[in-house]
């Protein structure tokens, strides 16, 4: 058995979908169900035995010791984190909370449940780390790629508490010998995707009606990764990766956000053509976010030369298959978008008008 972090948010909640559609070992999933995590998601493992939901903060010793305990899991993946940058210049605590305090306390138990493991148990467990791109900074439009050598120089909360949490996992390895791996991503997409990041927020908006809000001049670079490339690459990470060692994962999706939204926008015309006009026309400038970073790009050789790993989507396919998945699943959506949520969208866009 497995034991997941933030199993019913956007990227766990789709690991442990795609775990369980190719793998008959059972997973543990803990999460605390903030406004991200969602259930719903996870519906269709409602009556799965392989699938053990656990309500519990990776902020509570207790909780976790008693899961550890119970499961006894061959490897711990940790997803759950505070995961948005405007949320975190809003409202930083949280993000030092769970992305720091509470990587620490997950470490904390996982290292007195592993040090109880007989000697080769031991030996082949793993705890892998999930992080971001954005520890690495801002990169100039000639700067070469992030390497998993690149210097951290977080920008944001968000990033700065990531980039906290990737320091205590790597110190728990050099000064513990805890077998841990750590992977940092690209920007993910797709299916389950909460509606507050740029791709499901402008496609809901369009359909909608209203405006498409672009921060700044929309010529902010992302490197953009399918979220299921993402889960497939974090398999093979656990699977044969070398403990203490790092893994940047990438979709090698260079775009800037005006041409994302103009993909979405050619999408939506061909799939859910409007009335009269383009999507497009929905399109408005906003004032941008304090401490924007320009661009964010990832080398993902290491992990295609060490491990064989490659993405397989492109970007076009990638968002014609989360454009398609976000029009046949309106329901979700629907249920997702609670007055926290509404209210949240309301007050971030009402100060950049």
């Amino acid at each position: 058995m497995i034991l997941v972090t933030g199993g019913a948010g956007f990227i766990g909640s789709n690991f442990v979908l795609d775990w369980l559609a190719q793998d008959d070992e059972g997973v543990v999933n803990v999460d605390k169900l903030t406004y991200a995590g969602n259930l719903n998601t996870l519906r269709s493992l409602r009556d799965d035995p392989r699938h053990v939901f656990v309500r519990a903060d990776i902020c509570d010793r207790a909780a976790l010791d008693s899961v550890l305990a119970q499961h006894k899991p061959r490897a711990v993946l940790h997803f759950a984190a505070e995961s948005h940058v405007d949320r975190s210049i809003h409202g930083p605590a949280e993000f030092v909370q769970t992305n720091i305090v509470g990587t620490f306390t997950l470490l904390e138990a996982v290292r007195s449940y592993w040090g109880t493991l007989p000697p080769l148990k031991r030996d082949a467990f793993r705890f892998l780390h999930v992080s971001t791109d954005e520890v690495f900074g801002s990169l100039g439009a000639d700067d070469p790629q992030f390497s998993e050598a690149t210097a951290y120089a977080p920008n944001s909360p968000y990033s700065a508490s990531k980039a906290g949490s990737d320091h205590l996992v790597r110190a728990y390895h050099h000064t513990y010998g805890l077998p841990v791996l750590t992977t940092n991503c690209s920007n993910n997409y797709g299916p389950h995707h909460f509606p507050e990041k740029l791709i499901p927020l402008m496609i809901q908006h369009a359909l909608e009606g209203k405006a498409l809000p672009i921060y700044g001049d929309g010529k902010n670079v992302r490197d953009w990764l399918y979220v299921k490339d993402h889960c497939s690459a974090i398999r093979i990470v656990l699977a044969n990766g070398r403990p203490g060692e790092t893994y940047n994962v990438g979709g090698w999706n260079e775009k800037t956000n005006i041409e994302v939204v103009d993909t979405l926008c050619a999408l939506l015309d061909e799939m859910k053509r409007k009335a009269s006009g383009s999507y497009r026309e929905q399109i408005s400038y906003v004032t941008d976010r304090p401490g924007h970073d320009r661009r964010y790009a990832i080398d993902a050789r290491k992990l295609e030369r060490e491990l064989g790993w490659k993405p397989a989507e492109t970007f076009e396919t990638g968002m014609r298959k989360t454009v398609e998945w976000y029009l046949v699943n309106g329901e979700w959506v629907r249920d997702v978008m609670s007055g926290e949520y509404r209210k949240w969208v309301e007050t971030n866009y009402a100060q950049r008008g």
